[in-house]
């Protein structure tokens, strides 16, 4: 276990949501303040604020990789193919070890969720969610490939 993927399962173990867990856990990466990651991925939980879509572990990491290697020049097509392509093949990764990347599948949900208020993570709730395992999950995929990165790993020529 990696130390960010631990870091992400402990603040997911202290009620953050997966987005934030996973986001706040890179903060040595991204040059982020922890509280400020912690705001700014504070709308993606639940799969988008509740919403059981895009699972907050993904998006978490997706904002960790816009963070790092996003492009910001916006008539570069070039930059942004290779970001969208290395967002999709993180995506594809994710899909392929957890079936989906779709919060309410991966909960085993037949309907989206849109109620507000988040449900009480009584003892039970570890047991009945893999949540904190696709966190920890996320924070290590990420970590690999923060590594590869950092190996010359990635080229899209």
């Amino acid at each position: 276990m990696s130390t960010h993927s631990e870091l992400a399962r402990d603040l997911f173990i202290k009620g953050y949501n997966c987005a934030q867990s996973v986001f706040a856990a890179f903060y040595d990466e991204t040059g982020l303040a922890i509280d400020t990651a912690l705001k700014t991925a504070s709308s993606f939980g639940g799969g988008m604020g509740g919403l059981r879509e895009v699972c907050g572990a993904v998006t978490g990491m997706f904002m960790v990789v816009g963070l790092k290697y996003g492009y910001t020049d916006a008539s570069d097509k070039r930059a942004k193919t290779e970001h969208y392509r290395r967002i999709q093949d993180l995506a594809k990764q994710f899909t392929e070890e957890n079936g989906s990347i779709i919060c309410r599948e991966l909960l085993g949900l037949s309907i989206k969720h849109d109620n507000p208020i988040p449900g009480d993570r009584k003892e039970n709730y570890q047991k009945k969610r893999p949540c904190a395992e696709l966190v920890e999950q996320a924070a290590r995929m990420l970590d690999e490939y923060i590594l590869s990165k950092k190996n010359g790993g990635e080229n899209y020529d």
